[in-house]
């Protein structure tokens, strides 16, 4: 039975889910059937590839991959393969018999942990593709739970850590990993301890997520979750033994503010109770493999958008991790959980139905640029179907300013199962208790350093919270830096057996992430609370995943597209690894349950979401938040290391990709000017921290609030100010564990013109640049070019600079150049790889009024670079063709491989997309040359496994000697071969690369017509917008002005008083759009406004009454009508539609018409019968 089948007893409804990016639809608790599809255990197989090329896998030199002669990769595979011939058929499915003879672990006088299968499936190891063991076999995989383990009384306890002295000490004199050597009987269990949700972001646009999750709600498919997005870091507890995490480090000083922060709500929440209860919930805890995850809010870690009142946690996942695949509660059933333990939870709002959850986006819509913790609230509690508050009021412990809102799809039964939590688990009493010193109290009273912070938080967190402090502080025979384990843990890690499900599935996520070289980190650490179990035969570590790059996740989420029995790739990654050898000749019994539903699929329960609409959700930022962290945090390095200019251009970049309105965008402008000035003249060259930037911009932001309305709404909330700088916690120079804060050190930010522009003038010169690679014609096309003055189709004077022939100060010497003659057209031959030459452009650009024009070769990309592979081969065989380049880049150059090579590896880190977007946002145009022909055959297997050593070589060679050439270091040896291989290969397939090429004369033609259009500013960009969406005002219905200009035509010809009114007003011009108001923002509340939203687009009748006018302004007095049985009354109280005002009258001014007519200063004339136009309903 899992846990919470025993947590939940007295419910008849699992509120268990996937992750909010794989919600399941509960069902009724039931026990783990261990009958499996076949599907449900494919074997962890990587093809080996073809050919000769294929053998050869990069493989950096090291100890690691020394094995002795014994462990020889044909003796390993002739023993594994004669002991598994003719199994490869059972290799997926589930065996029925429980006993199974295996290898069984000896582990000497520590005592046996039970590491053996918990069922007979049958899995496929497999080494690292490219490392010195080949061959493959199959296995059982174990099972047994981690707490199945047995061992000796604990040895001396140290008064730090309370670690058993002599086996600690042990671990560190003696080299036990150095002498670990991975054979036929070493094994490896590898179990997730800690865990937050994949990072998950959609493929789809936000207006094509919002109209989804519309269209699902509507169906009665799924209800959406909306929550607060509380503004803190990650903070992971899976009990005192199962340790304490942030989103990527442990036993540093932010796990130490988390344990205390989250040990002192439990004292707010039990009183005199808490030490038991603190006890109690450890044990909780390690007994049932679980994690709690939470949003850690302080002042002492660094600023975000508000530095907190209060220093608190709120719960945002409960997770089973059990012996396998992580399963994530949902949020019923961790509501439930956190009322059971008194632990803070998060304000969450649920729409059922399609009136609500369009007047949820709606609203957000109102709110986006002004909201703050007050109005989202109150106006989300209004639209919801069913509203949780939250256990910690944001107003009361964060404040005003308010991050976001996550959205996403949950279970059409998540209303009733909340409603029957909330039944069932009432909010739970508050203890009136004395918490002691407070966080910023014992930060402020020990600011030696961090371990002196550190050791005061623990110990006045209390021992039966934190027993001892091993996690920070090692042991008595070691220290924290003696934690670090050598990196030869990883491939010893992937040489290993794996003893069970979960491991295999782990492993697969280390090779896959390795083989496509994900910007991702593997870092391993002695695991001190298994101390009592280390020998020389079984080893324990921790293993973090820590994930560099939203890029890894982005490129990740495709490999699951593709092999969906990949387990997920979570932020906070934290596995506990133990390697050991076993015995042969003995048959051990498994249990035959597994210790939780979650073991072997992770989950309890299917539903009826398909996998794309259960990944649904999007985050919702607020304007109010942004102005802070992104505009003024992180905009600092631009300010203080490129001055004001620089930074307005860095800001207005920022905004334009939001969306913001172009009021705010002025509003804004003025503003950050302001501030600009302000902190450069306080600080000068000296740059504001950015963990503490809230000092300077608090005080800054309340004075500029105080000198107008329309500046309180611009900044949300100002005021209340906390001051850090006495309790700051000692985190170490530019540390941010959160990975939100801009490091102290060099920052590269974009920054492209003040705004995208929406054409390229054409009374302006114009710098053309290739940001391509070595190969892809630029010179050619350049001479081309020149060749024919005039074919641009302008009379400007064309230049080329040949970068190849100016060597060093290229760019100076262009910018030379051009300031001769600012309105020509300079040619730019010399690759423009990278965001450091762009800066350089756009500041040619700025200073000179030019217009940067970059020309790209047009290739598909791939998933982390905007050229294919298809594009580089061309490139290497064109540049393998040349001779006497001025360059020296031809076919005598020994490296031009590598060289080719490592401008590739400059555009890594971008796909296809982003790379154009940037150029695009950046320089308002772009020009493609074509390379490839649209229908040609694929790329030769050979050509692909040739370049894709290349690139795991030119990896390798990176990580040891930086940019040393290839002619010098460690692989020397290795790039002569490959650079004789890749000249073989690529002149074997030299047909089949001749015909895949666009015709030159071809591509210089499009070339030139594409440039042309720029030239005579007839070129208008491709749109690169994320989303169409923005803040709204009002909403109204829309009528067709021709249909209003003849409706007072007639009316006029039936009435002089109308006719002479109009005569002179020329309605036909000075009518620009005719619209009935039906509410306002600032009149009628963002919950009017929003409760308009079920009707968006569609037609709305209007039955128009009357004309009235005065000498002043005229309009019609309206009345919308019934849409879907419904009927559609505007918020005005005189509803009307304003056709004309005079000079200087503002169209607000007609809702004053019924009170001038009262007054005798205004003219009614009835339209009978009403006249009835249809209108568009539409947010403005």
């Amino acid at each position: 039975m899992s846990v919470s089948q025993r947590f939940f007893g007295a419910l008849s409804n699992t509120f268990h889910s996937r992750s909010p990016f794989s919600y399941r639809i509960s069902i009724p608790f039931r026990s783990f059937s261990p009958n499996l599809s076949r599907s449900s255990f494919s074997p962890l197989t990587i093809p080996r590839k073809q050919g000769a090329s294929k053998e050869h896998r990069w493989v950096e030199k090291s100890k690691v991959n020394e094995l002795s002669a014994s462990l020889s990769a044909s003796s390993l595979s002739a023993s594994w393969s004669s002991s598994n011939a003719g199994k490869e058929a059972a290799m997926d499915r589930v065996a029925e018999d429980p006993v199974l003879p295996l290898l069984t672990p000896q582990f000497g006088s520590i005592g046996v942990m039970n590491h053996v299968p918990g069922r007979s499936q049958k899995s496929v190891w497999k080494p690292k593709s490219y490392g010195t063991i080949s061959g493959a076999t199959t296995v059982g995989p174990s099972s047994a739970p981690a707490d199945q383990m047995t061992g000796p009384e604990h040895g001396k306890q140290t008064e730090s850590s309370g670690a058993p002295a002599a086996v600690s000490s042990k671990l560190f004199r003696e080299k036990l990993l150095e002498s670990f050597t991975t054979d036929r009987l070493t094994y490896s269990r590898a179990q997730v301890r800690a865990t937050f949700y994949p990072k998950f972001e959609n493929e789809k646009s936000d207006q094509e997520v919002r109209t989804r999750m519309i269209e699902m709600v509507s169906k009665g498919l799924a209800t959406m979750e909306v929550s607060l997005k509380h503004s803190g870091s990650l903070f992971m507890y899976a009990g005192h033994e199962g340790g304490a995490y942030a989103k990527n480090s442990y036993g540093n000083i932010y796990t130490a503010v988390g344990v205390f922060v989250l040990g002192r709500m439990f004292r707010e929440a039990w009183g005199p109770q808490a030490s038991k209860k603190q006890a109690e919930f450890n044990e909780f805890l390690e007994r049932n493999r679980m994690c709690v995850s939470m949003e850690l809010v302080t002042a002492v870690l660094g600023d975000h958008g508000q530095r907190p009142h209060e220093d608190y946690v709120v719960v945002t996942a409960v997770t089973e991790l059990g012996n396998g695949k992580p399963k994530f509660y949902s949020t019923p059933a961790l509501i439930a959980f956190c009322r059971n333990w008194r632990l803070p939870t998060n304000h969450v709002w649920l729409f059922s139905t399609r009136k609500s959850v369009m007047s949820f986006f709606a609203a957000y819509d109102a709110l986006s640029e002004e909201g703050t913790a007050t109005t989202v609230c109150k106006t989300l509690d209004e639209v919801a179907d069913i509203s949780i508050p939250g256990s910690k009021d944001h107003i009361m412990v964060q404040g005003e300013i308010l991050e976001g809102l996550v959205a996403r799809i949950v279970s059409q039964g998540s209303s009733e199962h909340m409603k029957q939590v909330l039944r069932d688990h009432p909010p739970p009493p508050t203890e009136g208790v004395d918490l002691g010193s407070s966080l910023r109290e014992i930060c402020a009273a020990n600011r030696t350093n961090e371990k002196q912070q550190i050791m005061a938080l623990l110990k006045s967190v209390g021992t039966s919270f934190c027993p001892n402090y091993m996690d920070w502080f090692g042991t008595e025979a070691s220290d924290s830096q003696s934690r670090n384990a050598d990196r030869s843990v990883l491939s010893k890690f992937l040489q290993t057996r794996p003893a069970d499900f979960s491991t295999t599935k782990l492993q697969e996520i280390v090779r896959l992430m390795r083989e496509k070289r994900y910007p991702a980190a593997f870092k391993f650490y002695h695991n001190f609370h298994k101390a009592d179990s280390t020998s020389n035969d079984s080893l324990h570590f921790k293993m973090v995943i820590h994930v560099h790059s939203d890029l890894a996740f982005r490129k990740y989420q495709k490999e699951m597209r593709i092999n969906p029995g990949l387990w997920p790739l979570y932020r906070g990654f934290f596995v506990d690894l133990n390697l050991f050898k076993v015995n042969e000749g003995r048959s051990v019994e498994f249990p035959k349950k597994a210790s939780s539903g979650s073991e072997l699929n992770g989950e309890s329960a299917k539903d009826d979401l398909a996998d794309e609409d259960a990944n649904l959700m999007i985050k919702l930022k607020f304007l109010t938040y942004k102005i802070r962290t992104f505009l003024i945090r992180n905009g600092l390095s631009v300010l203080f290391k490129q001055g004001e200019t620089a930074y307005k251009t860095y800001y207005m970049r920022q905004m334009k990709i939001w969306n913001t309105s172009p009021a705010k965008q002025r509003q804004l402008s003025k503003m950050l000017d302001e501030w600009a000035v302000y902190i450069h003249r306080k600080y000068g060259h000296k740059q504001l921290p950015s963990s503490t930037y809230l000092s300077e911009a608090e005080p800054f932001l309340e004075q500029y609030a105080k000198r107008s309305s329309e500046n309180q709404a611009l900044i949300g909330s100002a005021g209340s100010f906390v001051r850090v700088e006495d309790f700051m916690a000692m985190t170490g120079g530019g540390q941010d564990e959160e990975g939100d804060l801009e490091p102290e050190r060099d920052m590269t930010p974009s920054s492209p013109s003040p705004m995208v522009k929406e054409t390229v003038a054409k009374d302006h010169g114009l710098i053309v640049f290739f940001p391509g690679i070595p190969g892809c014609a630029k010179s050619a096309l350049c001479k081309e070019i020149m060749s024919s003055p005039g074919r641009l189709g302008d009379d400007r004077p064309v230049k080329s600079l040949m970068g190849d022939l100016i060597k060093a100060r290229y760019w100076v010497k262009v910018d030379q150049e051009y300031r001769k003659k600012p309105y020509s057209i300079m040619l730019a031959d010399k690759n423009a790889p990278n965001e450091e030459v762009w800066r350089k452009i756009e500041d040619m650009c700025r200073s000179t009024g030019a217009s940067g024009v970059p020309i790209i070769p047009d290739s598909e990309g791939t998933e982390s670079n905007p050229f294919s592979l298809d594009s580089l081969s061309v490139f290497i065989f064109r540049v393998l063709h040349r001779a006497n380049h001025p360059g020296n880049l031809d076919n005598s150059s020994p490296n031009a491989g590598y060289v080719l090579l490592m401008f590739y590896n400059l555009y890594e880190g971008k796909d296809r997309k982003e790379f154009e977007t940037e150029l695009i946002e950046r320089f308002g145009s772009i020009v493609k040359m074509p390379l490839l022909e649209p229908k040609r055959p694929p790329l030769p297997e050979s050509v692909r496994s040739v370049l894709e050593e290349g690139l795991s070589l030119y990896k390798l060679h990176c990580r040891q000697h930086g940019k040393l050439d290839s002619t010098k270091g460690q692989y020397a040896k290795e790039w002569t071969k490959w650079e004789k291989q890749l000249r073989d290969t690529l002149s074997a397939n030299a047909d089949y690369l001749n015909s895949i090429q666009v015709p030159f004369g071809v591509a210089v033609e499009k070339v030139i017509e594409q440039l042309q259009a720029i030239a005579k500013a007839d070129y208008s960009p491709p749109s690169t917008e994320k989303r169409n969406l923005g803040a709204i005002v009002f909403a109204a219905v829309t009528l067709p002005i021709s249909e209003i200009i003849d409706l007072i035509h007639n009316l006029g010809m039936k009435d002089p008083r109308v006719e002479s009114f109009f005569k002179d007003k020329d309605l036909k011009s000075s009518l620009k759009n005719a619209h009935l108001t039906l509410a306002h923002k600032r009149s009628h509340g963002v919950t009017a406004l929003a409760s308009f939203a079920p009707h968006l687009n569609q037609n709305i009748p209007v039955a128009v009454s009357s004309l009235l006018f005065s000498d002043k302004l005229a309009a019609l007095e309206a009345d919308p009508g019934v849409v879907d049985g419904e009927k559609i009354d505007s918020k005005n109280e005189w509803p009307h539609v304003t056709l004309w005002t005079a000079q200087g009258v503002a169209a607000k001014e007609a809702n004053a018409l019924p009170q001038l007519l009262a007054q005798g200063k205004a003219t009614r004339v009835e339209i009978n019968p009403p006249t009835t136009v249809t209108g568009v309903l539409q947010f403005f």
